[in-house]
């Protein structure tokens, strides 16, 4: 048998080649459903030049994936089972099952960059957001998408643990035990917001709502189980709101109010904070409609408006005094 047939063994999977570059230790993990993976990956272009498209090294951050539950490439699962501890090898994939690499590629690179993997407060299902835009934020990705092509994974298995042996983080789980990580992220995100911990109550509230949204895009939209989540999702939404008016993030209020609102005129909570929101960005004829909206909705609100409403006519006196002064000064 030549050399070249000992160094490339398929895996017995149509459209995948391998080559081991550097031989692993010890017998093949034994990788089943919750398996956590930890692994580095180099992802080339079949051209000559052997493009890198992406490198975990250069980021500095191996990926971790967790087996059965992907939301990445199905494929890398088949290629790390054929792999042992240390071991460095290239696995060269035809299209079949490079498809989906620049979606992947995508939510990789805003972790990488600190970003939310998805933007999460698009209300449509994620899927069909992808589609809805031409453009996934980076040149080289859309051009992949564009033309589909045969890719060079290179792949080094660093860690493999069992689920007993690790904290499973929320998007590693399944739906059932999302469902519960809810009430136990809202619990403890209202904990930190009573604590002052706005920034850490945020991303608790964030992660319950990313929760639901996974849930949710597999429901019937408008239909009893998907109306209850969507609830759900509303309510952490606006406590999420709640801390971004804390963080002076007044804007993404506006945007994120926006949303429930347009989906459910009703939300007398939605309004309440798009209108201080506007109050704190000048948007007085804004504010003071979202006011009255929330006094239409619920008259018990009559005496926190009437606050509300004294701050802003306050603010707006001491602004007129400040122009005046500021044209004053022109003339």
């Amino acid at each position: 048998m030549s050399s070249d047939m000992d160094r490339t063994m398929l895996l017995g999977v149509e459209g995948i080649k391998k080559t081991i570059l550097h031989g692993g230790i010890g017998e093949l993990p034994r990788i089943i459903t919750g398996t956590k993976v930890t692994f580095h990956f180099r992802t080339q272009l079949c051209d000559t030049e052997r493009t890198v498209v992406d490198d975990s090294k250069v980021v500095g951050m191996p990926m971790e994936v967790v087996i059965g539950n992907m939301f990445k490439l199905e494929i890398w699962e088949t290629l790390l089972s054929s792999m042992r501890i240390g071991e460095v090898a290239e696995f060269w994939c035809d299209v079949t099952h490079t498809g989906l690499y620049p979606l992947v590629a995508k939510s990789l690179r805003r972790i990488a960059e600190g970003k939310d993997p998805v933007d999460w407060h698009i209300h449509t299902c994620g899927m069909a957001n992808m589609f809805a835009y031409h453009t996934l934020g980076y040149d080289d990705l859309d051009q992949l998408q564009k033309e589909p092509q045969p890719l060079y994974f290179v792949l080094e298995l660093v860690q493999v643990q069992q689920p007993s042996e690790y904290d499973r983080e929320t998007w590693a789980l399944n739906d059932e035990e999302r469902l519960k990580a809810v009430p136990v992220l809202h619990g403890q995100g209202n904990k930190l917001y009573k604590l002052g911990g706005y920034q850490e109550a945020a991303s608790k509230y964030k992660e319950a709502i990313v929760c639901i949204k996974n849930i949710q895009h597999k429901e019937k939209a408008w239909e009893a189980p998907w109306l209850k989540l969507e609830k759900m999702g509303n309510m952490l939404t606006l406590n999420y709101c709640q801390c971004l008016l804390r963080l002076e993030e007044y804007y993404e209020v506006i945007e994120h109010t926006s949303d429930i609102i347009n989906q459910h005129p009703g939300e007398m909570k939605a309004f309440y904070l798009r209108g201080k929101a506007n109050m704190e960005v000048w948007n007085e004829t804004e504010a003071r409609a979202d006011f009255e909206r929330v006094l239409d909705l619920d008259p018990g609100m009559k005496k926190a408006v009437k606050k509300e409403l004294a701050v802003l006519n306050m603010r707006m006196e001491e602004k007129n005094m400040e122009d005046k002064l500021k044209y004053k000064g022109m003339f």
